[in-house]
C-alpha cells in the first residue's frame, strides 16, 4: 500500500474522531509503523486538522470562536493517550482520583497516575502530568474504575472518609461496577475494604 493511501486511512480515522479526541503513533500501529504515523501528523498539523501537544502527541482541536483560541485537550485524555504509547497501565491517584470522581472540584496542580511502566513527568503549556511507579498488585488486578476508588479512599485517608463520600461513589457506580469493586479489591488495606463492602452495600 502506498503512503498516500496510509495517509488517507490515519486521516479518515482522525476526522471521525470526537473534538478532543487525543492521538499517539501506537494508535495507528495497524495500519503503518510509527515512524510514517510521525511524518503523517505533521502534515495534518500543518493543514490545521489536529494540534500538537507536545512530542508524538497530537489531538483533534475545537476552535472558541469568544476566546479566539484552541480548547486546550483534557490532561487525562493525554495521560492515558501516553501510557498507551508506551503500553502501560496507568490509575489516576491523590487529588486527580478525586477530581475525576466528582469528590473534589479542586483541578490539580499536577496530575498524577501510578503506574506500571517508569517514573516520568511531562508538562505542556501549564499543565503537568506525573507518573509514578507502583507495584504490580496495585493496580493489575482491578478493573480501571475498582482501582480508581481505591485510590480516591487511599487519598482521602481513613479518617476523612465520611458517609457523603460514601454515597457519592455509591450512587456514581453501576451494579457491574459495584459487584467488581467487591470482588476485585479484597486484598486491598482492611479499612480501605470496609468502606468499599459500605458502598457496594444495596
Amino acid at each position: 500500500m502506498g503512503s498516500a493511501s496510509y495517509a488517507n486511512r490515519i486521516r479518515e480515522c482522525i476526522e471521525k474522531a470526537s473534538i478532543g479526541t487525543v492521538f499517539v503513533p501506537t494508535d495507528f500501529a495497524d495500519i503503518v509503523e510509527n515512524s510514517r504515523v510521525s511524518v503523517i501528523f505533521s502534515r495534518l498539523e500543518e493543514e490545521k486538522i489536529i494540534r500538537r501537544v507536545m512530542r508524538g502527541v497530537y489531538y483533534k482541536a475545537e476552535f472558541n470562536e469568544f476566546l479566539q483560541e484552541y480548547v486546550a485537550p483534557l490532561p487525562d485524555k493525554v495521560a492515558h493517550a501516553l501510557a498507551r504509547n508506551y503500553g502501560w497501565t496507568i490509575v489516576p491517584c491523590g487529588d486527580t482520583a478525586l477530581n475525576l470522581l466528582g469528590l473534589s472540584t479542586q483541578i490539580p496542580a499536577t496530575w498524577v497516575y501510578v503506574s506500571d511502566g517508569t517514573y516520568k513527568e511531562y508538562t505542556y503549556e501549564n499543565t503537568t502530568i506525573k507518573f509514578k511507579k507502583t507495584t504490580n498488585k496495585e493496580i493489575s488486578k482491578l478493573s480501571y474504575k475498582s482501582a480508581l476508588v481505591v485510590q480516591a479512599l487511599k487519598a482521602l485517608g481513613k479518617e476523612s472518609v465520611t458517609d457523603l463520600i460514601l454515597n457519592k461513589l455509591k450512587e456514581s457506580l453501576t451494579d457491574d461496577e459495584k459487584n467488581a469493586l467487591l470482588n476485585e479489591s479484597k486484598a486491598v488495606t482492611s479499612w480501605i475494604y470496609e468502606d468499599i463492602k459500605l458502598i457496594c452495600r444495596s
